[in-house]
Order: structure tokens, then sequence, then C-alpha cells
């Protein structure tokens, strides 16, 4: 007769998570990222998501200029067990500069997931944590289908608002920031 022995995990703090890092057992060349405390190997990035990646970057940083932080591949604080390294980030200044002090979920206007193979665990695992931060406003960037999921008015742990975005003359702004608006044909470009 089999024993069914329960699977116990070691899950990581985020000081954890960087002395790994500070000591060589996790590198540069690792693409990892902490969630609730364990440790993720992230997709493989792929041409077509580079390229999005890249442009969103370019149009953001292009049309928001001072006015907000465009920050790309970076990680951010949104529990002592969870940091994730989205693909692009929209932060606000703050007093305390970003070199002394971890972008935090407070911090962020917008954040952004370009998906090639990884469009599943976007939508639920890394959608749920993003609004349980409260983060304000998540896009999940669809590089099969070219199209983006635009998710809104983050309450009680989920999303209100959510919205599919396919023509490629569809227009899509940054509420807290109306006047940026991009459309689909310069994402995907």
């Amino acid at each position: 007769m089999a024993i069914d022995v329960a699977v116990a995990r070691r899950l990581f703090t985020r000081q954890e998570y960087h002395r790994m890092a500070e000591v060589g057992i996790l590198t540069g060349n690792d693409r990892v990222e902490l969630i609730q405390g364990e440790i993720v190997t992230m997709s493989p990035q792929g041409r077509r998501h580079r390229a999005f990646i890249d442009n969103l970057a370019r149009l953001l940083i292009t049309r928001l200029g001072e006015r907000a932080i465009v920050s790309i591949q970076m990680p951010i604080v949104l529990t002592e067990d969870t940091e994730p390294e989205p693909d692009v980030q929209v932060l606000r200044h703050r007093t305390i500069p970003y070199k002394e002090r971890d972008a935090l979920a407070e911090d962020a206007f917008l954040i952004i997931e370009v998906a090639q193979t990884s469009l599943a665990y976007d939508r639920s695992t890394k959608l749920r944590l993003y609004a349980a931060a409260g983060i304000p406003e998540y896009w999940i960037v669809d590089c099969v289908t070219e199209s983006i999921e635009v998710h809104r008015a983050v309450h009680a742990d989920a999303y209100e608002e959510v919205a599919r975005i396919a023509e490629p003359t569809a227009t899509i702004a940054v509420p807290a920031f109306p006047d940026v608006v991009l459309t689909l044909a310069e994402i995907f470009a």
C-alpha cells in the first residue's frame, strides 16, 4: 500500500531571494522572478516579444516625457514574497529616488506584460497578483493575436473593467495621462 506524503515547499522572502543573487546562487543569466515565495522561471523571449516591448517603451517614453518613469523588465515589489519583473512599468516620480528604495506597487500607474508563450499565466496568476497589490491598470499584450487586454478599476482584489482591443486602428490611452494615446498599429509595428 502506497503512503500519500505531502510535498513540502520551501518558500522564500524577498530578502532571501536577493541574498541568493548576492552570493551567486542566482546569476544574471537566470531569468527568474519571485512569485508568492517561489522562484519561477520566466518564459523565453522571442523576436516579436522583444519588438513589442521596444515599441511600447519608445512610444511611452516619447509621449510621457518627464511626467513619469518608464521601466523595462525591472522588478516591482508587490509583497514581501512577491517581486515580479513585468515587461513595462509606468511609474510615478517620488521624493525617495528609485536608487534608494525599490519600486513598490503604490508607485505604478500601469503594468504591462507582453505575452507570447505566457498568456495563460499573465491572465491568471499575474492578473490576480497585480489586482491584489492595487495596481490601477494592467495591460496584457498578446503577441500572437496582436491584441491588448486592458484591465482597469481595481476593486476588492479584482479588476472591474476589462476590454479587449484588437483593431489595428484602435487607440488605447493611459488614464493617468489621458493625452497619452497609442494605436495598436504603432504597438504592433
